[in-house]
């Protein structure tokens, strides 16, 4: 089993600004995909945001801010047309695909590993293989706080539908049909951040 473990350089800044420029490098401002994009994202971040301040504020604000707004990058890449994506990748590749590309853009490593361990509640190698999903064998699981924080966020806020705040209840029943193997750590996440 390998790991896509990098050192995770939190002295590398980069601003929400910046974070929010380096998005628009990929997205067309007036398209509907920029739009739910840009409200998914700033609703994951001013939800991190919220947690950081009422939980562990010794995070940096512009770094939590940041990695939120560029979690979900990849997403133009894969084919998920309900979310306005038409590109040739299936849609659980967005989060590697999104660190690769980050990774090549010269962002913080923190961001790009933000952005690879934040689907469902972290994958394991032990889920890719035994459910044959189209992911290198590593652990894509959230380490880090701010990891962990960006990725516990995130399950609040679909990008399709009405985007509305999601109730605890309903995330739990959304991650028990798709991502049942990760329910555990998507409670752990939950008795950390709440």
């Amino acid at each position: 089993m390998s790991s896509l473990n990098h050192d995770a350089d939190s002295a590398t800044t980069m601003t929400p600004e910046e974070a929010e420029a380096l998005l628009m490098r990929f997205y067309e401002p007036e398209s509907e995909l920029c739009r739910m994009l840009l409200k998914h994202s700033r609703s994951v971040a001013d939800k991190a945001e919220a947690i950081r301040a009422a939980r562990c504020p010794h995070l940096d604000a512009g770094q939590v801010r940041a990695a939120a707004l560029l979690h979900d990058i990849g997403i133009f890449l894969t084919d998920a047309p309900g979310i306005f994506c038409h590109g040739p990748e299936p849609y659980i590749r967005h989060g590697i695909l999104g660190a690769a590309l980050l990774r090549e853009q010269g962002a913080p490593e923190w961001a790009a590993r933000v952005a690879e361990r934040h689907t469902g509640a972290g994958i394991t190698a032990e889920d890719i293989v035994a459910q044959g999903l189209p992911l290198p064998v590593a652990d894509l699981v959230p380490e880090t706080e701010l990891e962990k924080l960006v990725c516990y966020a995130d399950k609040f806020f679909s990008k399709s539908g009405d985007m509305k705040e999601k109730t605890p209840e309903h995330i739990l029943a959304s991650i028990q049909k798709h991502f049942p193997e990760s329910l555990p750590r998507f409670l752990e996440l939950r008795d950390m951040f709440e």
